[in-house]
């Protein structure tokens, strides 16, 4: 293959917010700078959508102090866009790219991002036109293929583990049954990380359900039933996701008129609808007088100040790979490789197709869910706390002796 070509670039930010798409962004900037082969950065505002109304802005013109920022703010600085590509809108695309000579695109986001990528580097080679186009993962819910994590998840993870930390002390001070639905269509990965903040045998959540199982509502109710009696008190983590006994989501079944996204995904996280009727199922079955329920919803997503290290650096590191690549590869997604853990954990970056990410996802494993389906393994425990970065110690008086 030829040297890398003398052009210009397009960065763009696509799909849900996360706590460190950003990092990703300014690891593209600041490798990009050092490479000669590309003379602009534009950065796409509203990602593909702002491609299409040649709605850029300059990057290379940013200060350290601006890029220092941005680097370490949640959210999309660029904008983001819920646009799925077809074949169509991607040939207005590549009609922009050939018009201002981009031959390089940068795209961070999830699976629908990947094959955006995907289809435009296709196209490309069709016509016999040069182009590099890089997807960059990103995502909370930790559901792409081939790489081990995703930039996005430590950070997310981090914060509803702390959420769910303050949650289980808070029910110790009034015990009750408290529910709390966490984000994850169809990967429980994230509804697992409440699990990380727990310190003493009795710490909740003491229940965690996924999209992978079913619930059936009597197991449900039963399974907070038999804590309620051990602990006088249960706390609950709940995928947004989860499904009846038929493998239909229990929101799905509660809201008639559904609101759907532009994927034709019903809304999820948009309503308190599963947590308010999780948490009416159990008042009437159980006779519990105190019972409450919480949809942590799009906080999750873009907490300022709650980043995990950890998920900075590797994000940020993404970003910086995939310019790399870029200098000898035709396309590709970047991947991260685990190569050590616990207190040796240590990952490695590498690229793969773009086709083996694009438009697929993965769920939790077998061995991350335990034999009862409500709760996580020690095998989940050692895969996340590290993405994490760490979390903060709690204490209780009550389990003290007594004098």
């Amino acid at each position: 293959m030829a040297g890398a070509p003398k052009a210009n670039a397009v960065v763009g930010q696509s799909g849900g917010p996360t706590g460190t798409i950003n990092a990703s962004l300014a690891g593209v900037i600041e490798e990009v700078s050092k490479r000669s082969e590309i003379e602009n950065l534009y950065g796409t505002i509203h990602a593909v959508e702002g491609i299409i109304r040649e709605d850029f802005i300059d990057l290379k013109s940013l200060s350290v102090s601006v890029l220092e920022g941005v680097a370490s703010c949640p959210s999309a600085a660029l904008g983001s866009s819920r646009d799925k590509p077809d074949e169509e809108y991607c040939r207005r695309i590549f009609e922009v790219f050939k018009k201002r000579n981009i031959r390089y695109f940068f795209y961070i986001g999830g699976n629908d991002s990947a094959n955006a990528a995907h289809i435009i580097n296709v196209m490309a080679a069709e016509v016999g036109y040069e182009m590099r186009a890089f997807h960059i993962p990103k995502t909370i819910d930790n559901d792409l293929l081939v790489t081990d994590h995703c930039p996005g998840y430590g950070t997310a993870a981090k914060f509803v583990a702390c959420a769910l930390m303050g949650d289980d002390l808070d029910n110790r001070a009034l015990p009750g049954i408290k529910v709390d639905v966490i984000m994850g269509r169809h990967a429980g990965f994230l509804a697992g990380a409440t699990a990380l903040g727990r310190q003493r045998d009795d710490d909740g959540p003491h229940l965690i359900y996924f999209p992978e199982r079913t619930v059936p509502m009597d197991k449900f109710v039963g399974d907070v039933e038999d804590v309620y009696t051990k602990f006088d008190r249960c706390v609950v983590a709940v995928s947004e996701g989860i499904c009846d006994e038929n493998g239909v989501t229990w929101t799905e079944r509660l809201v008639k008129e559904q609101e759907k996204d532009s994927h034709g995904n019903i809304q999820l996280s948009g309503s308190g609808i599963l947590a308010d009727f999780l948490a009416g199922q159990i008042r009437n079955k159980l006779g519990a007088m105190r019972v409450r329920a919480d949809t942590l919803g799009y906080m999750q997503r873009s907490f300022v100040g709650f980043q995990s290290a950890v998920d900075i650096k590797e994000a940020r590191r993404c970003g910086r790979e995939a310019v790399k690549c870029s200098m000898a590869e035709q396309s590709g997604s970047i991947v991260m490789k685990r190569v050590g853990d616990g207190e040796k954990y240590a990952i490695k970056y590498g690229c793969t197709e773009l086709r083996n990410v694009a438009g697929a996802s993965k769920t939790m494993p077998d061995e991350f869910i335990n034999s009862t389906d409500n709760g996580v393994t020690e095998a989940f425990v050692n895969y996340a706390m590290p993405l994490t970065g760490g979390l903060p110690k709690t204490y209780y008086l009550g389990n003290n002796p007594k004098v």
